[in-house]
């Protein structure tokens, strides 16, 4: 399910949370609605939200350090398929590993920044895979003539065995790092503390409508953790910048 779909479905369970909490406050009994028992709901109310606001900033920081860990990978990514290109240049007669490392680089692109939108997986395609994996047995293929050529094909080696290394180690952060039980769990509490400031609240439109708009915007920071949790999917999707300019340096 995307994230557009569950924060519309968040705001709309916070805000009927909102509602039930006005229609309580019609229909219970004036003796249950006294001072004392205001009190009582304020004070689990506040020890709730407290809970609420340290989960909800809690899944903030973990899915914003899972983008930026990403992204960071990705940009490391693109940096080393530079540094194979000019390696390449340097050997002087590696014209079939780079064509490979050119064309594994374009299939990237391809997968996973489609003028579609729908994601392809940098991650866990093995025919992707497999063309690095080609790029290294090409390496090992080359026959060197000299000192220089011998080292220059080393080099190669090291850099290719690393871009495969953070392929696998990207395989591996692949699964999301915020579980939805967590969501569901603070959504069933935020659902709680706004019954109780419609149970509460006077009923007129201006309660309604700033109840509303504040189930709108936690459907927003939802939406927000969701789609940052997500770094190939969406609107907020990791940049292709570091391969596209990696590309670049591949042209022959």
């Amino acid at each position: 399910m995307s994230a557009i779909p569950i924060s519309i479905l968040v705001s709309a369970c916070i805000f009927a949370g909102s509602l039930l909490g006005l229609h309580l406050h019609r229909v219970l009994p004036r003796a249950e609605l006294g001072k004392d028992t205001q009190d009582v709901v304020r004070l689990g109310t506040g020890m709730l939200s407290v809970l609420a606001s340290l989960v909800l900033g809690l899944l903030i920081a973990t899915a914003k350090t899972s983008f930026d860990t990403t992204t960071n990978e990705i940009r490391s990514y693109g940096a080393d398929l530079i540094l194979l290109a000019e390696t390449f240049r340097d050997y002087g007669n590696a014209e079939r590993p780079r064509a490979s490392l050119q064309h594994y680089t374009e299939r990237v692109l391809a997968e996973d920044w489609p003028e579609s939108g729908s994601r392809g997986t940098l991650t866990d395609n093995r025919e992707v895979g497999a063309l690095l994996e080609h790029v290294r047995e090409e390496i090992r293929a080359l026959k060197p003539v000299d000192d220089g050529q011998r080292y220059l094909q080393n080099q190669m080696l090291e850099i290719s065995t690393a871009l495969l290394r953070q392929r696998w180690l990207l395989v591996e952060q692949d699964e999301p790092s915020v579980r939805m039980v967590l969501v569901v769990v603070l959504v069933a509490w935020i659902t709680l503390i706004f019954v109780s400031f419609g149970l509460n609240a006077p009923r007129n439109a201006t309660v309604v409508g700033a109840m509303l708009i504040c189930a709108m915007a936690i459907g927003g920071s939802i939406f927000l953790i969701l789609q940052l949790d997500r770094p190939f999917d969406g609107v907020m999707r990791v940049s292709s910048r570091p391969l596209v300019n990696a590309l670049a340096h591949m042209q022959p």
